[in-house]
């Protein structure tokens, strides 16, 4: 059953970040806490250097917003944001899965291959390992035997890594812990999207990616509720800020440049 809200967590959020841009060019960038009911923006300030566009745009689920920059030079910029969390949690363990005939239009998506999650391969891995389960056991059985299979190992991945290649690692950071999760979620029919966040006690301390899996809702007959997972075991959800959603990592990456880009630096900070 769907727990009261718990007590409210109030995070601050501090994110600093640094490129360039040799010649006038545009970057897509998502890196703010999302305005959504179960995260209250209690106080935000973004400040940045001079660009010669700026923009938002509705991010993936209408989750957050991504920021169009039109750059050329340098650009710094920093982001500070008090978020109290009022997040819903349930016991996934209780929570069915809806056949996928039952699922609405906003969950179908999140079944299918990705380019980083490639749910096809999978299937008769997770039926073996799992099939004997059902509905949120199922998932929360798939978080742990990924975190008693995988080693958390920072620079192990890179841009191009899939789950596959993670399941034959057996290393990775946050992204690929999220990554086979989704995965595995979606071989098993559960859709499964990839959730970039902020959350304390990340280490070391950057920006954060989850799971979230959509499962029956047992208030609304018919109906259902999408449910966080940490594979790593460093987030919990009630204190974890959202700031979007998305397939997997190419959806919600921080920063996407469409013309030649020189990354320089970047800092998260996250306090309770």
């Amino acid at each position: 059953m769907t727990a009261p809200v718990p007590p409210t967590a109030t995070l601050s959020i501090t994110v600093e970040l640094g490129f360039a841009l040799p010649q006038a060019g545009d970057v897509l960038l998502q890196f703010e806490a999302a305005a959504i009911p179960e995260q209250e923006l209690v106080s935000t300030g973004l400040w940045l250097t001079p660009v010669e566009h700026f923009a938002r745009v509705a991010a993936q689920d209408t989750i957050g917003d991504r920021i169009w920059l039109r750059v050329a030079g340098d650009c710094s910029l920093t982001y500070r944001a008090t978020v109290a969390v009022q997040r819903k949690l349930a016991d996934l363990a209780t929570l069915d899965a809806l056949l996928p005939h039952d699922l609405p239009g906003e969950a179908v998506p999140y079944l299918l291959d990705s380019r980083y999650c490639q749910a096809m391969r999978l299937q008769s891995m997770v039926a073996d390992e799992f099939g004997h389960l059902a509905g949120g056991a199922k998932v929360l059985a798939m978080r742990d035997w990924i975190a008693g299979h995988l080693t958390y190992e920072g620079g192990r991945s890179t841009a191009d890594t899939t789950a596959i290649d993670t399941l034959v690692d057996r290393r990775g950071v946050c992204r690929d812990y999220a990554h086979l999760l989704v995965t595995m979620a979606r071989a098993a029919a559960i859709p499964a999207r990839f959730v970039s966040c902020f959350a304390p006690g990340v280490d070391p301390p950057d920006f954060h990616a989850v799971a979230e899996v959509f499962l029956a809702d047992p208030s609304i007959p018919g109906g259902g509720a999408w449910h966080m997972v940490d594979a790593t075991g460093m987030a919990d959800p009630a204190q974890t800020v959202k700031i979007g959603v998305g397939r997997d990592a190419a959806d919600v990456s921080f920063l996407s440049a469409f013309d030649p880009c020189d990354f320089g630096w970047h800092k998260v900070t996250v306090l309770v």
